[in-house]
C-alpha cells in the first residue's frame, strides 16, 4: 500500500527497532511508495512513512530491493557531496563512501552480504543514515 511520506523531523530523528519477519508489510508497503514516488525517490526507509523499523527500500536502475536490518561493514573512497531528501525540502552536503559492503536480510527473512558502489552505495548510505535518526 502507498503511504505518506512523513515530514515530521522528531519522527525522523528517532533509531529504528530490528525488523522481523511480522514487519514484511512494511517492506511491501515501502516498496510500493517507493514505486509510486519513483519520478523524484530512488530510496525510502521505514521512517519515511512513519514506521520506526530497520527496513529500507532503494531503486538499482529499473529494479527495486527490500533490505531489513542493513549494517553496512566495510566503505571505502570518502567524498563530499549534496542530497536531497523526500522528507526534507532542499539540498544539503553530507559524506558518502564510493563502495561500500552491506549484511542484510531479504524479504524471507534470508541473510546477504554484498558490495556496492557509486551512486547505489549513496542511496543505501543514505537510508541507513535514516535509520540512525541521522538526517543531512
Amino acid at each position: 500500500m502507498v503511504k505518506p511520506i512523513c515530514k515530521d523531523t522528531f519522527i525522523l530523528s528517532q533509531k529504528a527497532q530490528p525488523a522481523t519477519q511480522k514487519d514484511i508489510s512494511v517492506a511491501v508497503d515501502l516498496l510500493d511508495t517507493l514505486k509510486a514516488n519513483s519520478g523524484i525517490c530512488v530510496g525510502l526507509a521505514a521512517n519515511m512513512i512513519g514506521v520506526p523499523k530497520a527496513i529500507i527500500a532503494i531503486s538499482i536502475g529499473p529494479m527495486m530491493m527490500a533490505m531489513l536490518n542493513p549494517v553496512i561493514t566495510d566503505k571505502k573512497g570518502r567524498f563530499e557531496t549534496e542530497e536531497g531528501c523526500l522528507s526534507l525540502i532542499g539540498v544539503r552536503k553530507t559524506d558518502r563512501y564510493e563502495t561500500i559492503t552491506v549484511e542484510y536480510q531479504d524479504m524471507n527473512m534470508k541473510k546477504h552480504k554484498q558490495t556496492f558502489q557509486g551512486f547505489t552505495a549513496q542511496i543505501i548510505q543514505h537510508e541507513v543514515d535514516h535509520l540512525f535518526g541521522i538526517l543531512i
